[in-house]
């Protein structure tokens, strides 16, 4: 259990109600369009604000970042502020610092089961991967324009933690553009990407770890 504990908090470091529902067999195509649209994608950089509104505080927390992927299977997720911070992913294998601690450590993907779950988690936003989250979620389509997805969580433990997920994507249905996770006991992280680039040119130390 404590295990569990630990590995939601870190997701939580990742990462409106709708005003329509629509009905379930819209889904399947719908989900048909998000896919096609998602194997144009070879690279894809944006910012980021997240939003964490807690139970036991009246006001949010609020920090931004920049988050870059390219595919297959290379992912950069960066906090800038309030403490820069993040990890860098090629493949199986990583690297996460700390500008604070000014810590830097290795890992993989494998060993380090977290951090494994992290990097599934925000591969399958960027690369859209409906599939995998199907394997995970009971998914229901909340809005058509734009499309609102509200995924449930299948494994009973991530239950214990996690209400739903609710996905917003953008009007162009190439990109995720709002994440927002919902626990159990009232507290939810809202994230927010924008200035959204898709397929161009990334910078040289994309996926580098900075400098101290």
């Amino acid at each position: 259990m404590k295990s569990l504990t630990i590995k939601y908090l870190l997701l939580l470091f990742l990462f409106c109600p709708s005003t329509g529902f629509a009905v379930g067999t819209e889904l399947a195509p719908v989900l048909a369009e998000l896919k096609l649209a998602a194997l144009e994608t070879k690279t894809l950089s944006s910012h980021f604000v997240q939003e964490k509104y807690l139970e036991i505080f009246s006001e949010k927390l609020i920090s931004d970042g920049r988050f870059i992927y390219q595919k297959p299977d290379h992912l950069r997720w960066e906090l800038l502020a309030p403490v820069a911070s993040g990890f860098i992913l090629s493949g199986a294998w990583g690297e996460r610092w700390n500008s604070l601690s000014h810590e830097k450590e290795s890992f993989s993907v494998k060993a380090d089961p977290i951090m494994g779950m992290i990097a599934q988690q925000l591969l399958a936003w960027a690369r859209v991967d409906l599939d995998w989250l199907q394997n995970r979620y009971r998914m229901e389509l909340q809005s058509v324009e734009p499309v609102l997805l509200r995924l449930y969580p299948l494994d009973p433990g991530e239950a214990t933690f996690i209400a739903y997920l609710q996905i917003k994507f953008s009007a162009n249905r190439r990109h995720v553009a709002e994440v927002l996770m919902v626990e159990q006991g009232g507290d939810r992280t809202l994230i927010r990407f924008t200035e959204v680039k898709i397929n161009a040119a990334l910078p040289a130390d994309a996926f580098q770890i900075p400098e101290f």
